[in-house]
Order: structure tokens, then C-alpha cells, then sequence
């Protein structure tokens, strides 16, 4: 086993084991709630990340993936009865067949190109949730998505719930982890410096690129999946391009090409709001100086601009 390996062992383990501890520690229901949604925004910049960070590929519509996993389940649960662990696999399934249809097409663009077709797509798709009212709720949202439950452990409670979203958390962390360290991954960052390059010595770009999109789907349905029944009302003001926009940055503020720079984004973006409630009119204003700031003196992200300053200081004081 190699070093590399044997840290990241170490480093999931200590994960798991602060998620157990804080769980055992804070019986506050709002703070639990509000871990909980640090670990949904973290699979949603995760995803973006792996699709971003790694492959170079800018989307601004990642919110409808989102959007389409909190609506399939609450569609299938509501309407048709299903269980909630059985809408789980359409979810994720539909937004995967969604990903890949929209990925054909739009990933043979480029740059801002990428972005607009993007941004487009999850225009489109918003306005469906909006619009298609006999089905979604319209405006005014979904009501009466169940809870989850398996067998006698209910997920109503905060602890529960909490603990159920950090294990998915850890899980796709792994998952992410592997992908990253493999040939695939390798292949992910030859795209990401120069896709001309990668090509010329054998990437298959335009399927490793398809593929990145569908995973980041897939992560970004799951999120909406946890979503849905944690807070058991959904609309389409959740899943619109402001979201999308609070997406990327959580991915940039945390730090592209790190998965524990869209841990570190996702819990900024998230206690963020929390902190500012009096300037809650000037949010995206607040926002917006928050990207500024890390772009202009960590324009790598906080966690690569974090550990270039420990080495700095460590180099400073030999």
C-alpha cells in the first residue's frame, strides 16, 4: 500500500469518526439540520467538481440535475405510491439518461460556449418545473413528500438524517477518490491542461467528458433525492440559476481539482447566509465580494491556497 493510500485511509477514517462524534455531541435540531445541508451542498459541489476541477468543462445549468432527482421522487412517492428507497434508482437513473442525452451535443463546445449551452439547459428545465403544474405543483411547489424510513429507523429525526447524508457524503467521497487516482482520472487532468494534447496521445476525450457529466448528475439527483425528504416541499425557485450559480462557486471558493475543496466550499457557501442574516437583500452582492476576494489572493482556492501558505511557513522557519 502506498503512502498516498495510507493517508487517505487515515483521513476517511477520521472523517467517519468526526461525523459519529458530532453526531453523539450536538442535540440542537437546527444544527443538525444545518450539517445536514452542508453534506447535500457537499455532493452537489462534488459532482461539479469531479466535471470542473478535474475534466475543465464549465456548466451553469447544474441545478436542473438537481431539481430533476427532488422531482422524480416526489412525483413517483406522491402520485404513484412508490417507496421512497424505490425512487431513489429513477432519480438517479433519469438524470443520468437526461445528462447523457443534453451531453452529446453540448460537450462538443467549448469555454463559454459550454457555459451558454448549459446555462440554456437549465433555463429550460426550471421553467419546466414551473410551468407544468399538473404535475410538479407548478409555483407554488410540491407538498406531502414522504419521510424516509427503513423498517424501524425513521429518518424524520435530525440525527438520523444527519447521519444517513454524511455516510452517502463518504461514500462518494471514496468513490470520487478512486475514480481520480485511476486511469480515468489521469485522463480527466490530460483534458483539463489541453484537450488537443490528450487527444494526441490516445484520450478519448469526448467519452470521458460524456462520462464526468453523467457522475456529476448523478451525484447533483442524489442531492436533490436527500433534498426532498429532508424538507418535504420542493419548488422550483430551489433548482434555478442562482443555484447553479452558488454551485460553481462553492467549487472555486473551495478549490477546483480537490474533493476536499468541495467539502470545504460546500460548508463555506452554506454557514455563509447563516452568518449574514442582516445583509440577506445583498446576498449574491455578498457573494460575489466572497469570489473576488478568494480569486484575487487565492485564485487556486482555499485549500491549495491554505497549504501553500503552511509551506510557506514551514519553509520560512527552517
Amino acid at each position: 500500500m502506498t503512502h498516498r493510500a495510507t493517508w487517505f485511509r487515515i483521513a476517511y477514517a477520521a472523517m467517519a469518526g468526526i461525523v459519529i462524534l458530532i453526531g453523539m455531541v450536538i442535540s440542537n435540531a437546527y444544527h443538525l439540520q444545518l450539517l445536514t445541508f452542508i453534506g447535500i451542498n457537499t455532493l452537489l459541489a462534488l459532482g461539479l467538481n469531479m466535471l470542473m476541477g478535474y475534466a475543465g468543462q464549465i456548466s451553469l445549468g447544474h441545478a436542473a440535475f438537481y431539481g430533476i432527482g427532488a422531482y422524480t421522487t416526489a412525483i413517483l412517492t406522491v402520485h404513484y405510491g412508490f417507496s421512497p428507497w424505490m425512487a431513489l434508482p429513477p432519480a438517479i437513473l433519469i438524470a443520468m439518461a437526461v445528462a447523457y442525452i443534453v451531453g452529446v451535443p453540448t460537450l462538443k463546445l467549448s469555454g463559454y460556449y459550454l457555459g451558454m449551452g448549459t446555462l440554456g439547459f437549465g433555463m429550460i428545465v426550471h421553467i419546466l418545473f414551473r410551468e407544468w403544474s399538473s404535475v410538479t405543483g407548478g409555483a407554488s411547489g410540491f407538498i406531502g413528500i414522504p419521510p424516509l424510513e427503513l423498517g424501524p429507523i425513521s429518518f424524520t429525526s435530525g440525527r438520523n438524517y444527519f447521519y444517513l447524508v454524511w455516510a452517502l457524503v463518504i461514500l462518494s467521497i471514496i468513490v470520487c477518490q478512486r475514480i481520480i487516482d485511476s486511469r480515468v482520472g489521469r485522463g480527466l487532468r490530460a483534458i483539463h491542461d489541453g484537450e488537443k494534447a490528450a487527444k494526441a496521445v490516445g484520450v478519448n476525450t469526448s467519452s470521458l467528458k460524456l462520462q464526468v457529466f453523467v457522475l456529476s448528475a448523478a451525484l447533483s439527483a442524489l442531492a436533490g433525492f436527500l433534498y426532498a425528504h429532508l424538507v418535504y416541499f420542493i419548488s422550483p425557485g430551489t433548482f434555478d440559476f442562482i443555484t447553479s450559480i452558488r454551485m460553481v462557486t462553492m467549487v472555486v471558493i473551495g478549490g477546483m481539482a480537490s474533493i476536499w475543496g468541495a467539502l470545504l466550499g460546500a460548508s463555506l457557501l452554506t454557514l455563509l447566509p447563516e452568518w449574514l442574516h442582516s445583509f440577506s437583500e445583498f446576498e449574491m452582492v455578498v457573494y460575489g465580494l466572497v469570489l473576488m476576494t478568494v480569486m484575487i489572493f487565492l485564485p487556486q482556492g482555499l485549500t491549495r491556497g491554505l497549504m501553500d501558505l503552511y509551506e510557506r511557513s514551514k519553509r520560512s522557519q527552517t
